[in-house]
């Protein structure tokens, strides 16, 4: 299997990036993708940031706020944060999310 093409989710390790969120992260020259698992009532506090981001829910139901306007996204309906937007959300059940961002989060490669 070619190493720098093919590679095994399982060996990914989960970060807590904020309390309650799990992470899973994938890094390109372009893109990040971050895989959340996230419990319950966890909140993620309003910030905003250069990158744009597209926010899936796979599993769950979570609540998204962006510019004080909630929205409950599920697995039906996403969201396309454009950059420098304030957002937060907060899990309504146990979640497993999505988010893209672009361009790449090099403060995410910390972690």
């Amino acid at each position: 299997m070619d190493q720098s093409i093919f590679h095994q989710f399982s060996n990914i390790e989960a970060k807590e990036i904020a309390p309650g969120f799990f992470s899973k992260l994938i890094h390109t020259a372009t893109n990040t993708i971050n895989f959340i698992e996230v419990k319950a009532g966890c909140t993620l506090p309003r910030h905003r940031h250069i990158h744009q981001q597209c926010s899936f829910v796979i599993e769950g139901k979570f609540e998204l706020t962006v510019n004080d306007v909630p929205q409950i996204l599920d697995s039906e309906l996403f969201a396309i944060i454009p950059s420098e937007v304030w957002h937060s959300g907060t899990a309504i059940t146990d979640c497993k999310l999505i988010d893209i961002f672009s361009p790449a989060r090099d403060d995410y490669k910390n972690l």
